[in-house]
């Protein structure tokens, strides 16, 4: 393992203004993510995120390929993780949150 350092240690050496560096960015990195992203964060494999929602691994690897899905997959696969999924729309002068799809699943479940 030559020329490897633990990453303790290579932080305890770090001044400091580097180690904001480091929050600042980890912070930055973690507000865009894929999905497969997302699950890794979350220490989750496909399986175990599979059995949660009642489909086989295979199906987690398509969804997390997938550019195109319908909201209510995606609210699934975010709340099968613990999170909540909020749909918003960013202006120059603000963010919107849209809430036509909770309405949605709401009135379904009625």
């Amino acid at each position: 393992m030559s020329g490897h350092k633990n990453f303790r240690a290579l932080t305890a050496a770090m001044t400091p203004e580097g180690r904001a560096r480091v929050e600042r960015k980890k912070t930055e990195l973690r507000k865009e993510m894929a999905l497969y992203e997302l699950r890794e964060a979350r220490r989750l494999t496909q399986a175990a995120l599979g059995e949660t929602l009642h489909v086989d691994q295979s199906a987690i690897a398509k969804m997390e390929k997938r550019a195109d899905m319908y909201v209510s997959n995606l609210r699934r696969f975010v709340e099968a993780m613990g999170g909540e999924l909020r749909v918003v729309a960013h202006f120059p002068d603000g963010d919107v949150v849209i809430n036509n799809f909770s309405e949605m699943d709401e009135r379904r479940s009625a």
